[in-house]
């Protein structure tokens, strides 16, 4: 019988634990954590992203702002606001929703934001110190970050003897995953759209961590018996006739079910670890700030 990993109540859990501690923060220190989304453009996806995300901080007890800016923003303009937010002391997290628009270049914008406000952990800084494992003071990507803990909520913190297979290779996903994976002591292969036999090399994994973002493209087959499957796809299927669209992940959830020990649901999995990992980085951020060990 498979488990179906509650990543909604894991991430319920642990924005609890994010409540408790800010206020703790606050009442010791007198720093609140503050976190600044920048959106640029009307893009509806993005436009919802972010107000989950500030819905999130107010939630936590964070003090929480908001620049929207209009399509035609300059490159030039969007890199001066940063270097103000990295100036200010009340802002702890810096957020760039992306896409953005086609004249803005989105590699210097993120390596604009100082690292130490890098709570998406797109940063070179942070990059590096991941994959140094240096993880007590890097910024993980969220995404990764909420993967790793479902898969140490149920295999354990120590993964030794493990193989973990990782379907794509992402700098936001497939790469932060297979480093966070090695520092638990996995055995870590990297596949993707290049990779020989892949429905092979899957079956050989205990971890199968999907992110590609090609929808039901892992088939109930490649799954191991046993195996913990972690499904990281967000994609939209066009609605039938007179029906609604939905959600899918990249894993065939009905045809996996049976043969993985656990597996995490799409929607209702990784989802909801990503923004309460956005809020608990932005918590570090503050206890950092405030001269303290996150």
């Amino acid at each position: 019988m498979s488990t179906i990993i509650d990543g909604k109540a894991v991430a319920e859990e642990l924005v609890a634990g994010i409540k408790t501690a800010t206020q703790d923060l606050v009442a010791r220190t007198g720093i609140q954590p503050g976190i600044a989304v920048v959106i640029v453009g009307e893009d509806p996806a993005s436009q919802v992203y972010v107000a989950s995300k500030g819905k999130k901080a107010k939630e936590c007890g964070f003090h929480s702002i908001q620049h929207t800016l209009p399509d035609d923003t300059s490159e030039e303009d969007l890199v001066a606001l940063i270097e103000q937010l990295n100036a200010d002391d009340t802002i702890h997290g810096i957020l760039v929703q992306l896409p953005l628009p086609r004249q803005i270049d989105a590699g210097r914008i993120i390596q604009a934001i100082s690292p130490d406000k890098d709570v998406d952990g797109f940063h070179f800084v942070n990059v590096g110190k991941l994959g140094a494992g240096e993880l007590e003071t890097a910024f993980v990507p969220c995404t990764p970050a909420g993967s790793m803990l479902l898969i140490e909520r149920t295999l354990g913190r120590d993964l030794s003897g493990l193989n973990a297979v990782v379907v794509g290779r992402s700098n936001i996903v497939g790469k932060p995953m297979a480093n966070l994976l090695l520092a638990a002591n996995a055995t870590v292969t990297v596949a993707h759209s290049k990779t020989k036999n892949l429905p092979e090399l899957c079956r050989t994994a205990d971890i199968l961590v999907a992110a590609v973002g090609r929808p039901e493209m892992v088939k109930g087959d490649w799954v191991k018996p046993g195996a913990v499957v972690i499904d990281v796809g967000i994609n939209r299927l066009p609605a039938a006739e007179n029906g609604k669209a939905r959600l899918v992940g990249d894993v065939a959830y009905d045809e996996a079910l049976p043969a993985a020990g656990a597996i995490t649901p799409v929607p209702g999995g990784v989802g909801p670890m990503t923004i309460a990992l956005l809020m608990s980085n932005t918590l570090a951020s503050a206890v950092r700030a405030a001269g303290q060990r996150a």
